[in-house]
């Protein structure tokens, strides 16, 4: 019984210094926490963090070499322009909103030539977002409109250095590298292949890596479902055959 009551001292005293120990620890917190708020508050501001993201300084955008507002004075429907580089390919894209076959024989001021206008299509929208979006132009003999296409193919030096098609819209220049230039049937593209359907698509894309032509150029360019391809659709002596010159959009650069 003795040793039972020395034990059970021994625990009460035990028990009674950790209590102790605890209470006086919890003492010492709350002070810190007193002492760090009223005698330091600056170290418990948050540090400010600025929601104006406009206040860091942005990159200036480029120019665009086209001003639409001015050349729509001239050119109703221009909703673009095409620039290929050492070539006579300069000019004005349009599109007539309800007649496909309007820009054939008309130049883009709407005057009536033969040489006509370099135009797309209403199948095609005018933002380049389409999976395939296809312009043409005349043969011009004089070298006009789309005649210097056929510099593609008939001279490998010339394929070899000029790469790049250049489109400029409002807000944007487009650049597609080009990846084929052939002699093709003369089915009209957009109304012979569903593009919205992935695997026509990319069934397409490989008539493009692989035209089924003697006359043909390729280069080896990235292509898949998610490319934006550009076509340029002129005449050929056969008028069984459409010449493309064909490429893939790699670059959108935002203008003022």
């Amino acid at each position: 019984m003795e040793n039972e009551k020395k034990s059970s001292k021994k625990v009460k005293k035990v028990v009674f210094w950790v209590s102790l120990a605890i209470f006086l620890l919890g003492l010492i917190f709350i002070a810190f926490l007193l002492i760090n708020t009223y005698l330091f508050p600056e170290i418990n501001e948050p540090i400010p963090v600025s929601s104006d993201v406009s206040s860091a300084p942005q990159p200036e955008l480029p120019d665009n070499p086209i001003n639409f507002e001015i050349e729509k004075q001239k050119y109703p429907d221009i909703y673009a322009w095409i620039n290929i580089p050492n070539t006579n390919i300069n000019y004005p894209v349009v599109q007539h909103p309800t007649k496909d076959d309007y820009y054939l024989n008309r130049n883009a001021e709407q005057k009536y030539t033969q040489a006509g206008a370099i135009y797309s299509e209403i199948k095609n929208s005018k933002d380049f977002s389409d999976p395939n979006t296809v312009l043409y132009g005349h043969n011009m003999l004089n070298g006009s409109m789309f005649r210097d296409l056929h510099k593609f193919r008939k001279d490998e030096k010339f394929w070899n250095e000029n790469k790049y098609i250049y489109i400029y819209t409002k807000g944007h220049i487009l650049t597609y590298e080009i990846c084929a230039a052939y002699r093709y049937d003369n089915r009209h593209i957009l109304n012979s292949f569903n593009f919205s359907d992935p695997a026509v698509f990319e069934d397409y894309l490989e008539t493009v890596k692989n035209p089924k032509s003697l006359i043909s150029r390729t280069r080896e360019v990235a292509l898949n479902k998610d490319s934006k391809i550009l076509t340029l659709s002129t005449c050929i002596s056969n008028p069984a055959y459409r010449y493309l010159v064909q490429g893939v959009l790699v670059k959108d650069e935002p203008t003022k």
